[in-house]
């Protein structure tokens, strides 16, 4: 009978350390999850802080912003007037998105028309109602797709121009917080850094997020590379702009080059300054006094041999935006997903209906960082 106990209290015993273990693990990854997530959150916060000229003005705030030359809309403009308009009179009038006057209510001689008192048509109702509207404009790269997303879900594309200007419009969005995130393909099928940015919409209120200015995409044409040979470093970004590429090494190495008309660049590494190892390259583009933020990070390694780089065919497990790494972009994904109805199959990773731990737990298994 002693024996049964102590083997009873032993097999209870070994059943709670395993659960305090598996918690302890749980927590342990979550924290580290998390505290990288931070540091890369603070990290993108100071480059953008830095060096993005993203402005975002909201038109029906009161405040004449960047892009904005009146505000608020289909109220009378205080700083212009339709005599300095060239007009013989009348009321100017902001229009509903604020980037250009309404002179529907000037006079341009020759008698008044129009119905309303007095011949002319009354003025613009000032309510605001219904639901919100965000307008993206920025740059990419020419005839590039560029790929808008509202809570970790694609909601609109676009092909950027031949000048690699881009806009997108969205519009009837429930007011609430959301976060928005911008990302371009190239010409080769590879992918530009996500840019992401949080924005409250506000009823009746357009959005505007101006100056969105996307990183170059970037790769290399070897997976590893004999040292001393050169090794290709490639990608796309805005045209005629300048590029700058940055070695990840015991010390950091730069390099320099252009993009042609159509946004291409190609920049030439001689190895020989490398240690043998594994090692880290990503670009940035500056036009004028426009800087881009850092693109993805591509690897390669410096080694004995030769070896091409092959294009990847195969999907990977928990990859959820298909740039062939899982890190925290697929981790943000999976959260915004966590116990909410009905997720995509492509989120659900063990196909249960359902996003929870388990799930958690497969990513980390393929976690590349």
């Amino acid at each position: 009978m002693d024996e049964k106990k102590f083997s009873t209290f032993f097999v209870l015993l070994f059943i709670t350390v395993s659960i305090v273990l598996f918690l302890f693990l749980i927590l342990n990854f979550k924290s580290r999850v998390l505290n990288a997530f931070a540091a890369q959150s603070a990290s993108i916060e100071a480059t953008v802080t830095a060096t993005s000229t993203m402005v975002v003005s909201v038109c029906g705030n009161g405040k004449i912003e960047k892009g904005e030359i009146c505000d608020p809309p289909n109220s009378v403009v205080s700083n212009k007037t339709c005599q300095s308009l060239g007009y013989l009179g009348g009321t100017l009038y902001c229009n509903l998105s604020c980037d250009e006057y309404n002179t529907s209510y000037c006079i341009s001689g020759g008698g008044g028309g129009g119905g309303g008192s007095g011949g002319y048509p009354p003025p613009p109702t000032t309510i605001l109602s219904g639901n919100g509207q965000v307008n993206f404009t920025g740059k990419a790269y020419p005839k590039s797709t560029v790929t808008l997303l509202k809570d970790a879900q694609i909601v609109a594309t676009t092909i950027a121009g031949d000048d690699a200007n881009f806009q997108i419009n969205l519009s009837n969005i429930t007011p609430g917080s959301y976060i928005f995130s911008v990302y371009s393909e190239d010409d080769k099928g590879n992918r530009s850094s996500l840019l992401t940015f949080p924005l409250s919409v506000t009823q009746g209120v357009t959005t505007n997020v101006s100056g969105i200015f996307i990183s170059p995409t970037i790769d290399v044409d070897k997976s590893e590379v004999k040292k001393g040979e050169i090794l290709k470093i490639f990608g796309q970004a805005i045209p005629n702009s300048d590029i700058t590429v940055i070695i990840n090494s015991d010390e950091e190495i730069y390099g320099k080059t252009k993009t042609d008309k159509i946004g291409a660049y190609l920049y030439n590494l001689d190895t020989v300054q490398l240690d043998l190892g594994d090692h880290l390259a990503k670009s940035r583009a500056t036009l004028e006094e426009e800087i881009s933020p850092l693109s993805k990070v591509v690897s390669f390694k410096v080694g004995d041999k030769t070896v091409l780089k092959e294009s990847s065919k195969t999907a990977i497990k928990a990859d959820m935006n298909n740039d062939k790494r899982v890190n925290l972009v697929d981790f943000s994904i999976l959260a915004y997903w966590y116990k909410r109805p009905s997720p995509p199959k492509n989120v659900d990773l063990n196909g249960d209906g359902k996003v929870d731990l388990i799930d958690f737990s497969i990513m980390a298994y393929y976690w590349t960082g």
